[in-house]
């Protein structure tokens, strides 16, 4: 395993436990540089504290330093001990005088007669048991050559800034520890809703319940978020009615005809049959399972079209066109006229989706037709209004409650094929689709329906 994925693994897994180690990344990172920082500040600001006082103290030993005769000579003053503590003064490149504490050839005298050679002022670190600063400084004067250097012990000052590097590191440990508990803290109270609506969505049912998230005030992005679910919620729902519609009406329509084909199986299984009887009995039992398949047919193509449905829009009158010209094989002394403008009209569905609102409806014309059916296309406030009507009987009144209900039809014993589903499917699709699929009692002869789609 290599290390970036040991990395992965042991990375928290809660998104509490990522964000307040992002969290903690982060300020270490910024603690580190500003440590590193205000350290080397304060280093540099010792170095220069340092610096000045030896510079002080140069100063004031160059005065008791006489240069106006012809040899340099160091006058008598008070306190000289303390003047010449850590102090080498030079004549050209003759030594003039040391600390007592300093030998002639020790390190620190070497160092400085080093840098009074060099002449002009300037400043170096000898280090060593403890690091010395030294600072020369000529002694003003002209040909004489005279330099005073002073020395400073720096362990104080190191010390100093020790002191402060490791006051800011344990400064920066405590701020680093709050700043993670705090972050977990903080994230853990924003997470709470989502932890709320989670629960919420472990004890409701989609269906049953009528919870839901946008009911509560949330914060901005998570009630945004509760919308979205309370959408989705809202479509699943449709979606398990509509499976529970598709399955009580498969379940409804094909008990008919299922009794239908027990019933003459029992009836030939009970006594001897003709052959007249025995064929009639399998027609029966072959129209009924015609029937059973053409439930099924127009339920599922129901379901497939339902759920394939997408946004779109139909040139309404040709699609119009389309179907009419498919009908073309219907009898003959029925003639199927479109009527609406050339272009222009566009409805808020797909041209497959208005195919399959109209078909059952042109369908059930054709059937009922005796010369003539008329589709007819026009612009409505807002949508689209699609009439289809035939020149045939009628709805009886009786039965105009019941057109829209499955498996109900006028007279069954009509001739007519069909499973009395046609006019509930058209409905459903239409208000699938945000429209409307309705019977116009207009006063004439025939029947006309009548659909109404939002306008594309």
């Amino acid at each position: 395993m290599s290390w970036g994925e040991r990395v992965l693994r042991r990375r928290p897994g809660t998104l509490r436990g990522r964000l307040s180690l992002v969290a903690l990344t982060t300020a270490t990172l910024l603690m580190v540089i500003l440590t590193v920082a205000f350290n080397t500040v304060v280093r540099q600001r010792l170095q220069h504290q340092a610096d000045d006082e030896l510079r002080t103290r140069g100063t004031a030993v160059a005065a008791t330093v006489d240069t106006s005769g012809p040899r340099v000579r160091l006058l008598e003053t008070p306190g000289e001990e303390l003047l010449d503590a850590n102090v080498w003064i030079y004549a050209g490149g003759r030594l003039l005088e040391r600390p007592p504490s300093a030998s002639a050839t020790g390190r620190l005298t070497r160092a400085a007669g080093a840098l009074a050679a060099r002449g002009g002022t300037g400043c170096v670190t000898s280090g060593g048991r403890g690091p010395v600063r030294l600072c020369a400084r000529p002694v003003p004067g002209e040909g004489t050559g005279a330099t005073v250097v002073t020395a400073l012990d720096l362990s104080p000052y190191r010390a100093s800034a020790d002191t402060l590097l490791f006051a800011s590191l344990a400064l920066d440990a405590v701020m680093l520890a709050c700043t993670y508990a705090l972050t977990r803290l903080a994230v853990g109270r924003a997470l709470r809703p989502v932890r709320t609506m989670t629960d919420q969505a472990t004890r409701w049912s989609a269906v049953a319940s009528e919870e839901r998230f946008g009911s509560v005030a949330r914060p901005d992005e998570l009630a945004r978020l509760g919308g979205s679910l309370d959408a989705l919620l809202d479509r699943i729902r449709a979606l398990l009615r509509h499976e529970r519609q598709l399955t009580r009406e498969l379940s409804h329509e094909l008990r008919n005809p299922l009794a239908r084909i027990i019933a003459e199986l029992d009836w030939l299984r009970s006594r001897p049959r003709s052959a007249e009887e025995t064929r009639a009995a399998h027609e029966a039992v072959a129209d009924a399972a015609l029937s059973m398949r053409t439930i099924c047919d127009t339920l599922l193509d129901d379901a497939r079209d339902s759920a394939a449905a997408v946004p779109g829009t139909g040139e309404v009158v040709s699609v119009l066109r389309r179907l009419a010209d498919r009908a073309a094989a219907a009898p003959p002394e029925v003639e199927i006229a479109v009527e609406g403008p050339d272009a222009g009209l566009v409805a808020g569905v797909p041209d497959a989706l208005l195919e399959r609102i109209v078909s059952p409806l042109l369908d059930n014309a054709l059937r009922h037709a005796r010369s003539r059916v008329v589709i007819r296309a026009a612009a409505r406030p807002g949508g689209v209004r699609v009439e289809v009507g035939d020149d045939g009987p009628g709805v009886p009144a009786s039965f105009a409650p019941y057109l829209f209900l499955p498996g109900r039809r006028a007279d069954p014993g009509d001739g007519h094929g069909g499973a009395g589903l046609g006019l509930p499917l058209a409905r459903r699709l239409a208000r699938s689709a945000g429209g409307e699929v309705h019977h116009e009692e207009a006063g004439t002869p025939g029947a006309t329906f009548v659909v109404g789609l939002p306008s594309g």
